[in-house]
Formats: structure tokens, C-alpha cells, sequence
């Protein structure tokens, strides 16, 4: 059976966008989803923390946010991996963190770099990438995320075309989560059930191709 890595944010954990905090049902997150698009192929380990960001700290928050970081060690505690899937970029769009659609780009691309050089078990191969474009930012009157966000409405339009090229450029999957999902006005940021439900359905042909399932 193969082991993929679902590497992300809050859209990976599942975070409710009317209720802050509160998580969507395990079999609603776009992880469990890919898995089980997967026909018992392949199991999915979720890896989503609310807040992460590719590479940039955020010293605002109680937990390590900074996902090259963090990714070593998750690389080798879920050791081998197939595939590693990865959707970050929301949080870099916060005008205090980076607020850069290039900059959250250039940030995917050193997590590229840190699976494909990590120090993998002998005999282990080096896992497949697949990039993930988050699904765009909007408007929304949120005392806190509208500010917070403030460019990165316009900013993560610019997303997919960064991570396509950056995809291209290092022989990675690709898939932008905007052509089947859309952020819930409530907060601007977060999926209701169904459109974080539609990512993982979605992704499921992409890996299945990769992998040779």
C-alpha cells in the first residue's frame, strides 16, 4: 500500500469557517476524501496545522507555523513515503507575513528542495510532489481576517500561475484548488464541507495517475 503526506494549513485540518475553532467531520476533509478516492490504494496522513506557512515565521502564534521547519521532522516520522502533497499559501497572504503571491511560491519551491534532499531511509525512493494552488482569498467583513488579508485578495489570484510554473520547473504535480473550490465569505479564508470535500475528490485522478494506481 502506499503512503502519501498531506502537508498544510488550516484547509488541510479542516476548519470551519462559521464556527472558529470548530473542525469539519473527518470524512468532510479534503485528505480523507483523496484516500478515499483512492480505493484502498493508499492511505493519506493529514498533516494540517491552522496558521502554517511555507517558510516564514510568525512569532504571533503559540505553535511553530514555519512549515520548512517542521517538515523534516514529519518527513521522517511518517517515513517511507510515495507522494508528498502539499497546500500552503493561504497564510503567507497575511500583509504581515509576507503578503506576496512570489513569495509564497519561492517558499513552495524550498519545500520541494527539503523533500527531495531530506536524508531518506536506504533503499527508500525519493517521494513524488504535488503542488497545490489554494483556492483564492475574498471578501469578507471579518474584523480580523478582512485587515489581516487585506492584499491577499488579489495576491492569491496570482497563486496557481506562480506554483504552475514552479511545478513545471521542477518536475512536480500540480493542481490549483480554486477551479473546484471557493472560500466561504464568512472569514473570507476557510471552506464550508463541500468545497473542501471537492478538493480532495479532485485530486484523486492527479495522484492515481502519479503513483500508477
Amino acid at each position: 500500500m502506499k503512503t502519501i503526506l498531506a502537508f498544510g494549513d488550516s484547509l488541510t485540518y479542516g476548519t470551519d469557517p462559521i464556527i472558529m475553532g470548530k473542525r469539519h467531520d473527518y470524512e468532510d476533509r479534503w485528505p480523507s476524501r483523496l484516500e478515499a478516492g483512492l480505493d484502498g490504494k493508499a492511505r493519506v496522513i493529514a498533516e494540517g496545522l491552522g496558521g502554517r506557512t511555507t517558510v516564514f515565521d510568525d512569532f504571533s502564534s503559540p505553535s511553530d507555523r514555519n512549515g520548512a521547519r517542521v517538515l523534516p521532522t514529519l518527513l521522517s516520522s511518517h517515513a517511507p513515503l510515495d507522494a508528498v502533497v502539499i497546500m500552503l499559501g493561504t497564510n503567507d497572504m497575511k500583509t504581515y507575513i509576507c503578503g506576496s503571491a512570489l513569495g509564497a511560491a519561492m517558499g513552495m519551491k524550498r519545500l520541494v528542495e527539503i523533500v527531495r534532499t531530506h536524508p531518506w531511509p536506504q533503499g527508500a525512493s525519493i517521494p513524488k510532489v504535488v503542488l497545490v494552488s489554494p483556492p483564492h482569498c475574498v471578501d469578507t467583513e471579518h474584523r480580523d481576517l478582512d485587515p489581516m488579508f487585506k492584499t491577499g485578495v488579489k495576491e492569491s489570484k496570482l497563486l496557481s500561475g506562480h506554483y504552475k510554473r514552479i511545478a513545471a520547473e521542477l518536475e512536480c504535480g500540480f493542481f490549483d484548488a480554486a477551479t473546484v473550490a471557493r472560500a466561504d465569505p464568512a472569514d473570507g479564508v476557510h471552506l464550508d464541507a463541500g468545497n473542501t470535500r471537492a478538493i480532495g475528490d479532485a485530486l484523486a485522478p492527479l495522484v492515481k495517475d502519479m503513483l500508477g494506481l
